[in-house]
């Protein structure tokens, strides 16, 4: 059984099909909403999420599948106290795959280890959050063109935020990569990564504390909110959660083709200003996320056996 844990559950060329079909799939939408009939996604979420929750159920039911599930903890036998393995074991029964999204990290592979469908890692603490990564690898890939030989400004909260920590793992596999870090001393990158992935692997990066002092030099500036729910107490929170706001003066060191991304949400890190800059992206970022997750969905389905009404191939040369 293939499930996602991680991005790297995916090698890169698996990752360039996977790429491919999402871009396929933005093209023309309508080809795949037969896809996944009578098929059925469990989205199992122990914590609040809106677009992650919601764009895989928008993607199950734009391939003509159903969805059934819970939003929180509190409205799930989690709240009588039963296990991720136990919860697992009875969705199997009935749906075809699961996203899962939990506040422990390793939760999602509990559950994919005694689960008998696909299971999907939608968050698991300050851990990994690999459909979120792969929508980041969706928008560079389409607005950018490539994977490769990138500046990427990594901005705010680079300690708990698995956005960021996930965007790593995956972006170091292709050649010429850089970033830029770019957080407040308490923030920073955990010494971990650092140590086991970046280091080994020989990966250039520079920290900063000055947004300003790294924007001018970014083909990416991927914007991160301080996220209240990571920390033990409100103190730390609210000396920390203005600590970067990007606004349309510093917006003015940029280069012209420098993307602005933020997995989202946002509170108040970037200006409502910036938003009609053309360089903001964040707003279309969360549109391919629908359309990864459903190449997503197509892909783990088709793995575990399950026959789709797939489109037929598109004569190129026609």
């Amino acid at each position: 059984m293939r499930h996602l844990m991680s991005p790297l559950d995916f090698s890169v060329a698996e990752l360039a099909e996977l790429l491919d079909l999402a871009i396929d799939i933005e093209k023309d939408p309508s080809r795949y909403r037969s896809v996944c009939v009578g098929k059925k996604l469990a989205t199992c979420f122990y914590e609040p999420s809106t677009r992650t929750r919601l764009s895989f159920e928008s993607a199950m039911l734009n391939l003509g599948g159903n969805i059934l599930g819970f939003s929180s903890a509190d409205s799930s036998s989690a709240a009588k106290g039963e296990s991720v393995a136990d919860t697992i074991r009875v969705i199997s029964c009935y749906a075809d795959i699961c996203a899962i999204r939990h506040p422990k990290e390793g939760a999602s592979l509990v559950a994919s280890q005694k689960s008998s469908i696909p299971v999907i890692n939608a968050g698991d603490g300050g851990h990994q959050h690999p459909t979120q990564t792969l929508t980041d690898l969706l928008t560079i890939y389409s607005l950018k063109g490539r994977l490769d030989n990138l500046r990427i400004g990594l901005c705010g909260d680079l300690k708990f935020g698995r956005t960021v920590h996930s965007l790593i793992h995956a972006l170091i596999r292709y050649p010429g990569i850089r970033f830029i870090m770019i957080s407040p001393e308490e923030l920073k990158i955990p010494s971990n990564l650092k140590e086991d992935v970046l280091d080994p692997g020989h990966i250039a990066y520079a920290e900063t504390d000055r947004l300003e002092d790294a924007i001018g030099d970014l083909d990416i500036l991927y914007m991160t909110r301080v996220q209240r729910e990571r920390f033990f107490n409100e103190e730390d929170y609210l000396r920390m959660k203005d600590f970067y706001i990007l606004d349309k003066t510093k917006l003015e060191q940029a280069r012209e083709d420098m993307l602005v991304m933020h997995p989202l949400p946002r509170v108040n890190e970037i200006s409502v200003e910036v938003d009609d800059d053309p360089r903001a992206v964040y707003f279309k970022q969360a549109q391919y996320g629908v359309y990864v997750r459903m190449a997503l969905i197509i892909r783990l389905l088709q793995e575990a056996g399950n026959e789709l009404q797939l489109p037929p191939k598109e004569d190129k040369n026609a």
